[in-house]
């Protein structure tokens, strides 16, 4: 069987389970391969040069077979709009909005006829999703991996997203990878789960193979919340798995930026050419030349459950079968 839900009739999908942006590893091909399972991912616009938005998202959308088969990410750390105007005009009809006012970005893309997600930080925001234009609230509980903008445990968190959210449908997100954590997160008012480290850790991302493989072997003492990797996004916590260059800040006393060990240090190089230096935001990426462990390994809570790196495929129908399981031994299915 599967379970319908308001997420997966108003996208169409198999599964109420969508794939969190995963920097770099976004790739059209991860986005494609969730699309033919019938899920859904998103993919950050941030780290895309303004000019070259809409030429990098004609790429996605053959891929997928559509703007409406997956969604773009905005961080509003900074004046987004040009970006959000380029994938509008490319024809991206799914827009997920966070870290900043989401206001003016969910009218422009309402008015395009977009869906707008926002992630929210806890019941303040969600009160005013209705009135905003949001479709679908995402309540990112403080387990998540990444950059973080929840103020409780999901566990918490959500019922009272839920309970403020006047009735927009809320996802939820943190900690969770498995079928378990999506039979919780619906019984506790959601229509869906929104993941990034179980996706990070799968064959058709487009992380760095070794990044992935630190998912799989990670346990919760790796795993540290920081503000350390502030280069191009100041100032936000996040949780990563803990590596070299979190161990030589560690070792060093903890020194505040502009003292850190290897500040201005070059790791590796963008696409595009420049230079990526140690402490830098950008996940690592699956071509990505130089010293990759010693960028940011971006994990949730979650990655304690990932113990492979698999298909989208495989991972999906357990997820999904594992949830069904759960749900009916605490509320058996008719």
């Amino acid at each position: 069987m599967t379970i319908p839900t308001v997420l997966t009739k108003r996208f169409g999908l198999r599964y109420p389970v969508i794939a969190a942006p995963l920097g770099r590893g976004a790739t059209p091909q991860f986005l494609a391969a969730l699309a033919r399972e019938g899920s859904m991912g998103f993919v950050a616009l941030m780290p895309m040069p303004e000019t070259e938005v809409r030429q990098m998202l004609s790429g996605y959308i053959a891929a997928t077979g559509g703007g409406g088969r997956f969604g773009v990410n905005l961080t509003l750390i900074n004046d987004q709009m040009r970006r959000l105007d380029a994938a509008l005009e490319a024809g991206c009809r799914i827009v997920s909005l966070w870290q900043g006012d989401p206001t003016r970005y969910a009218r422009r893309a309402k008015d395009a006829g977009a869906v707008v997600f926002w992630t929210v930080s806890g019941p303040e925001d969600a009160a005013r999703a209705a009135d905003i234009g949001v479709d679908f609230i995402v309540a990112q509980g403080r387990e998540a991996g990444g950059h973080l903008v929840g103020k409780a445990p999901l566990m918490s968190l959500l019922p009272a997203v839920v309970d403020a959210a006047g009735g927009v449908p809320t996802i939820g997100a943190g900690g969770i990878a498995d079928g378990r954590g999506l039979a919780a997160a619906l019984t506790l008012g959601a229509c869906g789960v929104w993941m990034g480290t179980r996706f990070v850790a799968s064959v058709e991302s487009g992380n760095h193979p070794g990044y992935k493989q630190r998912i799989a072997k990670a346990g919760f003492a790796d795993l540290v919340e920081t503000t350390l990797f502030d280069g191009g996004w100041p100032e936000s916590p996040h949780r990563v798995i803990r590596n070299s260059t979190v161990a030589r800040w560690e070792e060093a006393g903890c020194p505040a930026p502009g003292a850190r060990p290897g500040e201005g240090e070059q790791i590796g190089t963008f696409p595009e050419g420049t230079s990526m230096l140690r402490y830098n935001a950008a996940t690592p990426w699956d071509s990505m030349d130089g010293d990759w462990e010693a960028g940011p390994h971006y994990a949730g809570t979650s990655a304690a459950l990932v113990r492979r790196v698999e298909p989208i495929a495989d991972l999906l129908s357990r997820i999904e079968a594992d949830a069904e399981a759960a749900l009916k031994r605490v509320l058996p299915l008719t």
